[in-house]
């Protein structure tokens, strides 16, 4: 069993308050957790306006399908036009 922990932080250029970027990020969230095998919540920056950091866990057998999943995961964040992910670690249990 592999796990996977990537934390994604990422700024939200167009958000001019809190209601602003939940809107955002629940698109998103919503979307990771309908298409992709992952846990995901928002895990700092929650009174920031503009910034967020987002953490996603895949949990597979193997590593290779735990990084395929987690790059899927970016891809989709990626494809998001009003945010921009800007650091990103991944930690392996």
């Amino acid at each position: 069993m592999i796990v996977g922990v990537a934390e994604c932080e990422c700024m939200i250029y167009d958000a001019h308050s809190l209601k602003d970027k939940r809107a955002v990020l629940q698109r998103i969230l919503t979307r990771l957790k309908q298409r992709f095998n992952v846990s995901v919540a928002e895990v700092d920056y929650q009174d920031v306006w503009q910034r967020t950091k987002i953490a996603i866990a895949v949990v597979t057998s193997t590593r290779v399908a735990t990084e395929q999943e987690l790059q899927n995961a970016f891809k989709l964040i990626d494809s998001f036009p009003e945010i921009e992910r800007t650091i990103t670690e991944i930690e392996w249990l």
